[in-house]
């Protein structure tokens, strides 16, 4: 049985750790184990595959709106195929740039295997055992999949098999199961290059992690391009003649029923665990009830020296957190400094058009957490500062939510042009010893530029009435 000073179970953020561990010890010898390609969820089949698809249709939907500004242009054709094909290129570059470092390491054992824990520190990988005296568990998760009569027998599609090239066609129609990042961001794609599309969401709100202003706008916005259903849960999916297919909905509160008939249907209904396969229990490691790595505020699972960090203990399913949490396991598990998890300030965004971005605290849960009188709410329309206007960004706003004593930055949710950029300002902010909203205050911000946005909602601050106020002053109530 070969004996590892490290096992990794996962090519992801994992990678993180393994080099600097190498430099501290140039002999150590690492097993690094993952079933799927190398590189893990955020480049094989998530954010940046993803990305490099939503950029040419947020081109699109610009050029759609230039006619506003003095500028007559047409699209003559936009290349699914080319975009696809670029899109794999450059991530197949990437993976097998990382397959090579693998393979080639003289400290790493590269097991392109399913793994499974047969006791504590043990493991079965291909035709071997293995143990190791440190393990960490960078697993990953895996596609969702709602339980709809018909579905497996008339076929579907998901994000990991859209990004590995299995739909090759631009479906005239298509819907989307599901009203989150996931569905908004592919919804986004395949509507701005001209599939007919229809999202259809079991929750009442759509983007639900979103503030109800924010996904209210999204979908004002949105709906001019692709149909949005919300509140329906798809109970059936038949075939129709023709190679269609027929989705059965019932809105959930009526239980009025809806058919969508369409050539293709995505899931994006979520994302789950995906530690069953590695059997935990015979690890003697403990999941939640959901099936998540249970970790403790170190990141360290119910067996000592093993770790469990990113998608695999279901907080945050975001790889700029599992990057973190890869900083943190690297402090404890290899530094020994016990340094606890902090989530108080993280970020998100969805690349659709318009943009979404948000940190903190929503304004429902400062509330809750401070005390209705303790908060602040800042807001800022883009088109009230000149490079808005100049842009003719209609209606898209920054919202931010601060204590009232200590001007402590509590969140901040923007939606519209570059979000994802403005909203960094207040992240930087929010990770210094007060989280003070003072320095944006006092600084000097570039005019005109988008940036005032951001210092101008930090200069409104009122009550939470006063805030609802405006918005249905302004039609975004």
């Amino acid at each position: 049985m070969k004996q590892y000073d490290l096992i990794v179970i996962g090519s992801g953020s994992a990678m993180n750790i393994v080099e600097p561990m190498i430099r501290r010890n140039p002999q150590i010898k690492i097993a690094v184990i993952d079933k799927d390609e190398p590189g893990g969820i955020c480049l094989t089949r998530g954010c940046i595959p993803s990305k490099i698809m939503v950029y040419p249709a947020e081109l699109v939907r610009i050029i759609d709106e230039a006619e506003a500004l003095g500028i007559d242009v047409e699209i003559r054709s936009v290349s699914y195929e080319k975009i696809m094909n670029r899109m794999r290129s450059l991530i197949d570059e990437d993976i097998n740039s990382i397959r090579k470092g693998l393979s080639n390491s003289e400290n790493i054992d590269y097991y392109h295997a399913q793994a499974e824990f047969i006791a504590p520190y043990h493991m079965k990988v291909a035709d071997e055992t293995i143990g190791g005296k440190m393990i960490f568990l960078a697993t990953g998760s895996r596609v969702l999949l709602p339980r709809i009569k018909g579905l497996d027998a008339i076929g579907y599609h998901t994000s990991d098999s859209i990004i590995r090239m299995g739909l090759k066609e631009l479906p005239r129609s298509i819907a989307v199961i599901g009203g989150g990042y996931i569905a908004a961001e592919l919804g986004h794609f395949f509507s701005a290059l001209g599939s007919k599309v229809t999202i259809i969401g079991r929750n009442p709100q759509y983007l639900p992690d979103e503030e109800p202003e924010v996904s209210a706008l999204a979908v004002r916005h949105m709906r001019q391009n692709m149909a949005i259903m919300m509140n329906h849960e798809v109970r059936e999916i038949e075939s129709i003649p023709g190679a269609m297919k027929k989705l059965i909905a019932v809105e959930r509160q009526t239980g009025s029923r809806v058919e969508v008939e369409v050539d293709e249907i995505l899931v994006a209904t979520g994302r789950g665990p995906v530690n069953d396969i590695l059997r935990p229990e015979k690890g003697g490691i403990e999941t939640t009830e959901d099936g998540w790595i249970q970790v403790n505020e170190y990141l360290e699972t119910s067996q000592p020296n093993i770790y469990a960090f990113g998608d695999a203990n279901g907080r945050y399913l975001f790889k700029h957190v599992a990057n973190y949490e890869s900083e943190i396991v690297y402090y404890n598990a290899v530094l020994k400094r016990k340094v606890k998890v902090d989530y108080h300030a993280i970020p998100h965004a969805v690349f659709t058009y318009p943009e979404i971005a948000g940190v903190g605290l929503k304004e429902k849960e400062a509330i809750e957490k401070y005390g209705h009188d303790r908060i602040l709410i800042g807001f800022q329309r883009y088109e009230d500062t000149a490079k808005g206007e100049a842009m003719n960004a209609k209606d898209y706003f920054a919202k931010v939510i601060l204590e009232r004593d200590s001007m402590k930055i509590l969140g901040a949710h923007i939606i519209g042009p570059h979000s994802s950029i403005l909203i960094q300002e207040i992240i930087n902010l929010m990770y210094t010893a007060d989280h003070s909203a003072q320095p944006i205050l006092e600084a000097m911000h570039i005019h005109p530029s988008l940036s005032e946005v951001v210092q101008r909602a930090f200069s409104s601050l009122m009550s939470p009435e006063g805030y609802h106020h405006i918005l249905g002053h302004h039609g975004l109530a």
